[in-house]
């Protein structure tokens, strides 16, 4: 007395209507681990990021005149760019520029040598983060969230601003 019968069809619709546990991945874990003085960064490094061994040094222009010392960005295996100053390893300082605009990362990448025979090194590459004024090189603006190869004597401009960034190693020539 006071059951009843019920089709397996209509089991199947009652369970379905009942919350299921679910055990996926909700982001939370690597959002936790991923914060910067209490800010969520835009940006997870990727598994081939390397530090670099070549001493690359960023030069700062402003208007065409050097502004101060060069930045020496090959400690880290990544820089990030932008306005907040909380956690931008270089701050950019223009409202033009977001607060995590771009990153420069350095990572293992195979390249052709000279006698065609492949091989390991690590190269820095520049990715915008979705900034809304733009990341450049060569005044060339970037797709966001792509990584750009930088090479020897580059120059990087973030949004508006009037600084330039040259991009030079210890052995660059004049």
């Amino acid at each position: 007395e006071g059951t009843q019968k019920v089709s397996f069809t209509e089991a199947f619709e009652i369970l379905k209507k009942i919350e299921q546990p679910n055990f996926g991945l909700s982001g939370k874990l690597a959002e936790e681990t991923n914060k910067v003085n209490g800010v969520v960064l835009n940006y997870n490094e990727p598994p081939e990021a390397r530090p670099s061994k070549t001493r690359w040094r960023l030069y700062m222009f402003k208007k065409g005149e050097p502004m101060e010392d060069p930045l020496y960005i090959h400690r880290n295996s990544w820089y990030l760019f932008g306005r907040d100053r909380k956690i931008a390893d270089i701050p950019t300082d223009h409202p033009s520029c977001s607060k995590q605009h771009a990153v420069l990362q350095y990572r293992l990448v195979e390249k052709e040598g000279e006698d065609g025979m492949m091989y390991e090194t690590v190269r820095p590459y520049l990715m915008d983060l979705g900034s809304t004024n733009g990341t450049f090189i060569n005044g060339d603006r970037l797709d966001p969230q792509r990584y750009y190869e930088l090479l020897e004597k580059d120059l990087v401009k973030f949004g508006n601003s009037s600084r330039d960034f040259i991009l030079l190693h210890d052995k660059s020539g004049n």
